[in-house]
C-alpha cells in the first residue's frame, strides 16, 4: 500500500505472532507477476480527514491493460464494485477480470441470506 494506507502495525504484529508470512509493498508492479489473485478496492475518501492526503493516493493502484501484461495468465482480478478509477474499463474484457461474476454471485448469496432470515429457505 502507499504510505499512509499500509496495514496497521498492531495487525502486522498479530499476523507475525501467528507465524503468518506477510510482505508489504508500495507498488503493485513489484508483486503482480507473482500474484494468483489481485483484489482491488477503491481508496475511501471518507477515511481521510485531509482531502489533500486523499488526492495524493487515490489512484496509487490503477490496474490497466499494461499492468495485466505482467500478471500470470491464470491470475484472478477481483473488485467489490463500484469502481472509481482503480481499474481501467479496458480490463473488463480480460478473462482474468472476474468482478462482474463476483458481484453476481454476491447478489445470490445475499438473496439466500435474506430468504433464510425471513424463513423462506
Amino acid at each position: 500500500a502507499p504510505k499512509g494506507l499500509e496495514m496497521p502495525p498492531e495487525l502486522v504484529q498479530s499476523l507475525k505472532a501467528r507465524n503468518i508470512k506477510i510482505s508489504e509493498h508500495e507498488r503493485l508492479d513489484e508483486v503482480i507477476a507473482d500474484a494468483d489473485v489481485v483484489y482491488v478496492t477503491r481508496v475511501q475518501r471518507e477515511r481521510f480527514a485531509n482531502p489533500d492526503e486523499y488526492e495524493k493516493v487515490k489512484t496509487a493502484y490503477k490496474v490497466t491493460p499494461e499492468t495485466l501484461t505482467r500478471a500470470k495468465p491464470n491470475m484472478i482480478l477481483m473488485h467489490p464494485l463500484p469502481r472509481v478509477g482503480e481499474i481501467a474499463e479496458e480490463c473488463d474484457l480480460d478473462p482474468r477480470a472476474v468482478y462482474f461474476r463476483q458481484a453476481e454471485h454476491g447478489m445470490y448469496v445475499r438473496m439466500a441470506l435474506l430468504a433464510a432470515i425471513l424463513g423462506k429457505a
